[in-house]
């Protein structure tokens, strides 16, 4: 027998039925699942657990320097070269061949060290020629004066006159040494007593010598001497020789140049100082000289002389420094920069220039303080590239970082590790 549905009902109504049952269901259904969802274990469902406490910051590591009370020297700089007081070119004084040449480039010399030799056949002969011409001339002379006539003794008058000649020459050329008689007053003494003595016959063998020609024979002679000394070229002071222009077997003319001679020794830096700044030196001041072929290298050096002269082209003064030259380092025509202590400020307190930091447009440094750094402004005054001067904000004996302070805050935790 079949399932007879009641009059009424129709499809539309069963499908809904259906449906608005289970919607019922899953309303009722899903707050459990959430329940089982939610019962987790007890390690999975503990809360996270809490940080510690924090750690200690690590202190920075720094050096110290502590503030001292000194002289604070201030500097005036300058360019600067180096010169060398003595270098002549050495020239021949005669001609001839170059015998021998004795140095080389570089080599040191001693004052009256032979240098160079000429051929001196030429000059030798010369020589004798003279010494025979001044023999026979004096032989004349001699067989003269034997047979002129015996000297006639000299009235008591003449010799008093000549004594007084003689003392007012000689009181002449003693005044004349001490620069307190001009030349013309020495010569009119001089020449009184010479014609006192040609007048009384003293001169007689003098004047018969000048008229025979034995003095210009004499002359002559010296001359040839001198000529054949030229021939051997001497260093005048002990130096370095260098510039050799010449060769061994040339034949050269007088006056040709052969090398150069360098007192290394005698070396001189010569500063270029501003007009407005030559008023703060003094000879006799300490000066600090850095070469540019030596970086990182100092000399040191004392002001001997300031120029009296103004160059009007850029307003500078020379200044002439001495400095010692014992490893012959410093070579002439050198560049340097030359620090000259102008002025000397005495009990300042100081604090070395790299303490000294800008923030915000002020100066400042950092004071240890119980393993803490301390932040201070403080007020600067003179200072040079070394220290500054420390007005206030610094007391004396406080240690002052150097190194390590350019991030530093203010209470940061240091170790100082110098």
């Amino acid at each position: 027998m079949g399932i007879q549905v009641k009059k009424g009902i129709t499809p539309k109504f069963v499908l809904g039925l259906i449906f608005f049952s289970c919607l019922f269901s899953t309303i009722i259904f899903l707050p459990g699942c959430r329940k089982s969802e939610n019962s987790e274990s007890p390690a999975s469902s503990a809360p996270a657990s809490s940080p510690g406490p924090p750690l200690q910051e690590e202190p920075i590591p720094v050096k110290v320097v502590e503030a001292r009370r000194g002289e604070l020297k201030l500097n005036l700089s300058a360019p600067a070269e180096a010169i060398a007081e003595r270098k002549i070119v050495i020239k021949s004084e005669v001609s001839g061949v170059i015998r021998n040449l004795h140095v080389r480039e570089g080599q040191h010399v001693q004052p009256h060290e032979l240098l160079a030799e000429i051929e001196d056949t030429f000059y030798q002969l010369q020589l004798q020629q003279k010494e025979a011409t001044r023999l026979r001339t004096l032989s004349e002379l001699f067989l003269e004066q034997r047979f002129s006539e015996p000297e006639r003794p000299l009235s008591p008058e003449i010799k008093e006159k000549i004594k007084r000649a003689r003392e007012n020459y000689e009181k002449a050329a003693s005044l004349l040494g001490q620069g307190l008689i001009s030349l013309e007053q020495y010569d009119l003494a001089k020449r009184e007593y010479e014609l006192l003595l040609l007048e009384s016959g003293e001169m007689k063998q003098q004047v018969m010598a000048a008229a025979k020609g034995l003095t210009q024979a004499e002359i002559e002679v010296k001359m040839a001497k001198l000529q054949l000394e030229k021939t051997k070229i001497r260093a005048p002071f002990a130096g370095v020789i260098t510039n050799i222009r010449v060769s061994p077997q040339e034949n050269i003319e007088a006056s040709r140049e052969l090398f150069t001679l360098v007192d290394m020794a005698s070396i001189k830096v010569v500063a270029r100082v501003l007009e407005s700044e030559i008023g703060r030196i003094r000879s006799g001041q300490e000066v600090e000289i850095k070469f540019v072929s030596y970086p990182g290298q100092k000399f040191r050096g004392v002001v001997e002389a300031i120029s009296p002269l103004i160059n009007p082209e850029d307003k500078t003064c020379q200044v002439f420094i001495a400095v010692a030259n014992p490893r012959e380092e410093i070579k002439p025509g050198m560049h340097a920069d030359v620090e000259i202590a102008a002025i000397v400020l005495k009990d300042r307190l100081l604090v070395p220039q790299n303490a000294v930091l800008v923030r915000g447009g002020r100066k400042l440094v950092f004071v240890v303080e119980e393993d803490l750094a301390k932040w201070r402004y403080i007020e600067a005054g003179a200072e040079n590239e070394s220290f500054v001067e420390i007005i206030e904000g610094v007391k004396e004996g406080e240690k002052v970082i150097v190194e390590g302070h350019l991030t530093l805050a203010h209470d940061a935790r240091v170790r100082i590790i110098n």
